[in-house]
């Protein structure tokens, strides 16, 4: 089996997809999108590996307003379809939060039950079509890529329309850095820790 095939049937899946302007970003948010695509373009590109056990799950935002009558049932076949040709990945489920803009994570209880999944290691692998199906800002995204990424069995995102895997080594700088935290949150955040240990002590 061709790696390539895999991908090649994901994308496909962009072919129907839902048209939108994600996070209502504007140009210039648009324009370093499609900087950091040409980037990947320009180095070795990774890609969840279709030779790893991973435990699969897929996250659908869905609102239908394509031509298809039966687009979310069409639309879980085309996954399920693409993962099928990786014979050791196993599927876990679809989880589906229906809306017709990004949601903020506390109003979508299907991504917020995929995480509790994650965190108990059902799951490894979260494919989703696109990084705006997640949360409406990008903060959240990443936010969520780098608690996946520290857990002891690292979990990854692959982002179909994006072409993004959260693990690629290229990523890896990114996820581990501590310093998304605002200095004054950190500070506060640091001190909390210090006294919940002490009060452990």
């Amino acid at each position: 089996m061709d790696e390539i095939d895999v991908f090649q049937k994901l994308g496909v899946i962009n072919a129907v997809s839902q048209v939108e302007n994600p996070f209502g970003w504007d140009a210039e948010k648009i324009r370093r999108i499609a900087a950091h695509k040409t980037w990947l373009q320009s180095i070795r590109h990774e890609r969840p590996s279709t030779t790893y056990p991973y435990n699969v799950a897929v996250y659908i935002r869905f609102f239908n307003q394509t031509k298809y009558e039966n687009y979310l049932s069409y639309h879980k076949k085309q996954f399920l379809d693409a993962i099928a040709l990786c014979p050791k990945w196993h599927f876990v489920g679809f989880y589906v939060d229906k809306g017709a803009s990004p949601p903020y994570m506390e109003n979508a209880p299907e991504w917020s039950r995929l995480l509790d999944d994650c965190m108990t290691g059902k799951i490894d692998l979260i494919i989703t079509q696109k990084v705006s199906n997640v949360s409406k800002t990008p903060e959240e995204v990443t936010l969520c890529a780098r608690m996946l990424a520290a857990q002891i069995n690292p979990i990854g995102i692959y982002f179909v329309s994006e072409d993004i895997f959260t693990l690629a080594s290229y990523y890896m700088g990114d996820l581990r850095d501590t310093e998304f935290i605002p200095d004054e949150e950190r500070r506060l955040l640091l001190n909390n820790l210090e006294i919940d240990r002490i009060s452990h002590d």
